[in-house]
């Protein structure tokens, strides 16, 4: 991940926290659902987001799609949550769990396969027995011979890094689940199911050290799979971080924008300022918001007086002015006049 990478990741991020995004009722709910309803949708599933939720709040299907998507759908909300209740306890992850958590990925759409290497079932997360391509005529994955050394050595190395990252480091913990990704999907362990897998996991790591999950976006696909190709080509995992760093700050910025155009300008600037002003002058946010009603009325005036905030706003004359006087001492209004014919102006 670039250094400018990383700082407009973390701005962004820093805005979402701020305006309280993830406060919103059922955010976090709703959010899953999307990334799993997208992630189903990479892998040719044409359920909605709405009718995910209906599916899954409710167990209304939908007559449009097919047994087999829907399935696909409720057997990744399965898998997420057995794994955000399983990485929240910060166990070593294992060849064993990882066979157990494709198990649930693939619980109800999975394959048995019969092959010269042995027999083997996809809905039991068991590794894969054969060798695979990425897509027609597309480079062949290691062989299925290699998949259990591999993942062995993927999971030490992937359990050191997390016994070592600094949880206080936004971009590293990051840049880990995306390494994580990366490395899982190129060892690809199984006939199918490696797409929802690696990026269930890549979440899980996201969740264990409390960041906000990236999602990929059915949109990303073409994207998504192009930085993986290159990746694999030039041997080069950076490609497919800053790739994948680069989809998740468009995200933000999309649910920033969302945000700022359902609750309208006001609002943020609302809070914006309660922020500002218990960050810097540890004012309380119950008090905060008061001031911060004082300057989004003062914001289209010339002047303000007591008289207007105690008609406008409904505080007492007492209140009014020691709110005045605070804003006044912050450095946010200056104050004109004696005291009966006090006006009150924003600062520039």
């Amino acid at each position: 991940m670039t250094q400018d990478s990383k700082s407009i990741l973390l701005a962004l991020l820093k805005r979402h926290h701020e305006l309280g995004i993830t406060e919103q009722i059922d955010y976090n709910k709703f959010y899953l659902y999307s990334i799993i309803t997208h992630s189903t949708a990479i892998e040719g599933s044409t359920v909605t987001e709405e009718e995910a939720q209906l599916l899954f709040d409710e167990g209304i299907t939908s007559g449009k799609r097919s047994i087999i998507e829907q399935m696909m759908n409720l057997d990744l909300k399965s898998a997420y949550e057995f794994g955000i209740q399983w990485i929240k306890r910060h166990k070593p992850i294992t060849t064993e769990w990882l066979i157990l958590l494709a198990s649930k990925v693939m619980e109800h759409t999975g394959t048995e396969y019969h092959s010269m290497g042995g027999n083997f079932s996809s809905a039991k997360g068991e590794l894969r027995k054969l060798n695979v391509t990425a897509g027609l005529g597309g480079r062949s994955y290691m062989s299925y011979l290699k998949v259990p050394s591999r993942l062995e050595a993927f999971c030490d190395e992937l359990n050191r890094r997390r016994s070592n990252i600094d949880i206080t480091n936004i971009a590293d913990i990051y840049e880990l689940s995306f390494w994580t990704h990366y490395e899982l999907v190129t060892i690809h362990p199984w006939a199918d199911g490696n797409g929802r897998t690696c990026r269930l996991l890549m979440n899980l790591i996201q969740i264990e050290f409390d960041v906000l999950p990236s999602k990929v976006l059915k949109e990303d696909k073409s994207t998504y799979i192009q930085a993986l190709i290159e990746s694999r080509e030039k041997d080069d995992n950076g490609i497919f971080i800053e790739c994948m760093t680069s989809l998740h700050c468009q995200h933000i910025q999309t649910d920033i924008d969302n945000y700022v155009d359902s609750i309208g300008k006001e609002m943020v600037d609302k809070q914006s300022l309660v922020q500002k002003m218990a960050d810097k002058w540890s004012i309380k946010p119950v008090l905060a918001e008061k001031m911060a009603d004082i300057l989004i009325f003062m914001a289209d005036k010339d002047f303000i007086t007591t008289e207007m905030i105690t008609s406008s706003l409904g505080f007492s004359d007492t209140t009014a002015k020691r709110y005045l006087r605070q804003l006044v001492q912050i450095g946010y209004i200056e104050a004109k006049g004696g005291n009966k014919n006090r006006k009150y102006t924003l600062k520039d």
